[in-house]
């Protein structure tokens, strides 16, 4: 009897071992799977991050200076300029590509032969790499490039585009929103496709004309989709780089210095990595904020 005890009782101790083995083999088996996506993260995401706050803080020979860094930078003159001219571009790009995308969006939401061909035609742009669409508006940008051909044959007088400060943040504005529209408008008639046609035959019935459905039906319903356009069209316009070192380095006279560009010349031409680190820091920050705004936008829709 006292061996059938025993028995009995290491059965029930190898049941529970193995139950607990099946649960810790359960909770492993999606970590192994994410594994390497955690170790990406990690490496390529987190450890950056934390390096960037760490040189941040730290002065030329790497010991601590706490916010003096920041403190230098926010009260620079230059960097006010830079700050100026950062949110300047960022505040006509989104509006200015957001609205044409969401025009050329209504135009070709619809499928035929045509339609698909000039849809097509508009996102080609997206195509390009950025440093090769540099290039090719530098040449149209010339004194006697293709803008200047086009202006001068409706009469109006050769402009000197890059090379002017109150033209040159425009010129590229002008050149990021032919870049950037057809990949926005891709999105945009995504959202429009999933607006249902009963809603404009309902409203057609009431006597609803388009211009009454356009903003009783299509721009409420079509929160979601403007909302990740306008978040994620903020960010890309704070990240622009490639034109500004290709086309103006900045110039003329610090009209196109721009966050990213300020980043670089100060990390590889002054070598002053902690003064970079903490302009890079500021502007992860502002990503955070827009992260939350669109976070709060979306929230908002669900309430609706």
């Amino acid at each position: 009897m006292a061996v059938e005890a025993v028995s009995e009782g290491q059965i029930v101790r190898a049941a529970r071992i193995t139950s607990r083995l099946s649960k810790w083999r359960a909770a492993l088996a999606p970590l192994l799977f994410l594994s390497p996506a955690l170790v990406a993260l990690i490496m390529f995401r987190l450890l950056p991050a934390g390096w960037l706050v760490q040189q941040s803080l730290s002065g030329p020979d790497g010991e601590f200076v706490w916010l003096d860094n920041f403190e230098f930078l926010f009260t620079a003159p230059s960097f006010a300029k830079t700050l100026q001219a950062t949110l300047t571009f960022v505040a006509v790009t989104v509006p200015l590509q957001t609205a044409i995308a969401f025009g050329l969006a209504l135009l070709f939401a619809e499928n035929s032969r045509i339609i698909s061909l000039l849809r097509t035609l508009v996102f080609l742009p997206v195509l390009i790499p950025s440093s090769v669409a540099a290039i090719l508006w530098g040449a149209a940008y010339r004194p006697q490039g293709l803008a200047n051909a086009l202006l001068t044959s409706i009469g109006v007088s050769a402009q000197p585009f890059l090379t002017s400060p109150d033209q040159a943040l425009m010129s590229i504005i002008v050149m990021s929103s032919w870049v950037g529209v057809g990949f926005w408008m891709i999105f945009l008639i995504g959202g429009l496709k999933d607006i249902p046609r009963d809603l404009y035959e309902a409203a057609s019935i009431d006597g609803a004309g388009k211009l009454s459905s356009l903003w009783h039906i299509t721009i409420p319903l079509m929160r979601r989709p403007l909302a990740f356009v306008v978040v994620a069209d903020t960010v890309a316009a704070f990240l622009v780089f490639a034109p500004i070192a290709i086309l103006t380095r900045g110039g003329p006279s610090g009209s196109t210095q721009l966050v990213m560009f300020d980043v670089y010349q100060q990390a590889y031409f002054f070598n002053d990595v902690p003064l970079a680190a903490a302009e890079g820091l500021t502007l992860m920050v502002i990503m955070m904020v827009i992260i939350l705004i669109q976070f709060r936008l979306l929230s908002r829709e669900k309430q609706l």
